[in-house]
């Protein structure tokens, strides 16, 4: 294990216990760009990984009040189900359009970022949408769960706030659980779990577990709007590059 990869386990950790999502996605990336695993391997890798660390945030979160149990439970199940058959499907899909299909995300993560970087999102007023919009909008994160290997906080907390009607300090608390549980279920859809290195998993997941407590206790104190940006700015270069160097491939 590089020093640069548990340079960037500890980066993970830290923009998820800050935002609640979005550092996930950046697992598969440094597995197969900075340590040279097979695509298939990273994302069956990402699942202990992420499913670890988020597990751990949601736990301090729930301490602190922030997290809904009932609506993580009810989103969460049915994302476990997209996660599942997400993880299932993914044998249909090469190892290379797997990352094609994390560069497009990537990218749609980074936008996202940098639009409520923009504004105050505890301000977004909740949609009065039918509930089966959320239900459907967790299916869908589990799905990408389970076929690419993201944890789906960035879509997760928003989808919270907007259609759950829940306030964004708890939304990110519940995020981090339901992105537990889906990583649970996507890692029992995986077929080859048994070529996994379990001493690289457990090294990197200590690295992002330090991250996520950190980033968890610097949340108030930190210029989120700054870090947002930054961070969706590097996100972008790297969809840039993942999708660059595997369309060119195919």
């Amino acid at each position: 294990m590089t020093a640069l990869a548990l340079t960037l386990a500890l980066i993970i950790g830290l923009t998820l216990g800050l935002f609640g999502g979005g550092g996930s996605i950046l697992t598969v990336p440094v597995l197969v760009y900075v340590l040279g695993i097979d695509p298939k391997l990273a994302i069956a890798m990402s699942f202990p990984i992420v499913g670890a660390t988020s597990l751990v945030g949601a736990i301090g979160q729930w301490r602190a009040g922030n997290v809904r149990l009932t609506g993580a439970l009810l989103f969460g199940l049915v994302a476990m189900a997209g996660s599942f058959a997400g993880a299932r499907a993914s044998v249909l899909v090469s190892g290379r359009m797997q990352l094609l299909i994390l560069g497009v995300v990537m990218a749609a993560a980074a936008m996202l970022m940098l639009r409520s970087a923009s504004r105050d999102t505890s301000i977004l007023a909740p949609l009065r949408a039918p509930s089966r919009a959320l239900y459907v909008v967790a299916f869908a994160v589990g799905g990408l769960t389970g076929l690419i290997g993201i944890g789906g906080g960035f879509l997760i907390v928003p989808a919270l706030v907007l259609f759950g009607q829940v306030p964004m300090r708890e939304a990110v608390g519940t995020s981090l659980l339901v992105i537990a549980m889906n990583c649970v279920s996507g890692y029992a859809g995986q077929r080859n779990i048994d070529a996994i290195p379990w001493r690289d998993v457990t090294t990197f997941t200590a690295f992002t577990i330090v991250g996520i407590v950190a980033g968890a206790r610097f949340a108030r104190s930190v210029p989120q709007r700054a870090l947002k940006q930054g961070f969706a700015v590097l996100l972008l270069v790297i969809a840039v590059l993942v999708f660059w160097q595997n369309y060119s491939r195919l």
